[in-house]
C-alpha cells in the first residue's frame, strides 16, 4: 500500500477541530479564571448548612 497525500477535506477538518479544540481551552480558562477570583474576593463563605458538619 502506497501512502496517499492527504485529501483537501482531512485538511478542513483538522482545522476546524483545531478551533474547537481552541474555544473549548479557553471556555475552560475563563471558568477557573472566574472560579479563582470568586473564591479569592474576600466574601466568599460556606452555606450555613455545609458549615456546621
Amino acid at each position: 500500500m502506497t501512502i496517499k497525500a492527504e485529501h483537501e477535506l482531512h485538511q478542513r477538518r483538522k482545522g476546524r477541530n483545531v478551533g474547537v479544540g481552541l474555544m473549548l481551552a479557553g471556555f475552560v480558562v475563563l471558568v477557573l479564571a472566574l472560579t479563582f477570583v470568586k473564591i479569592t474576593s474576600g466574601d466568599f463563605e460556606l452555606p450555613r448548612a455545609e458549615a456546621t458538619q
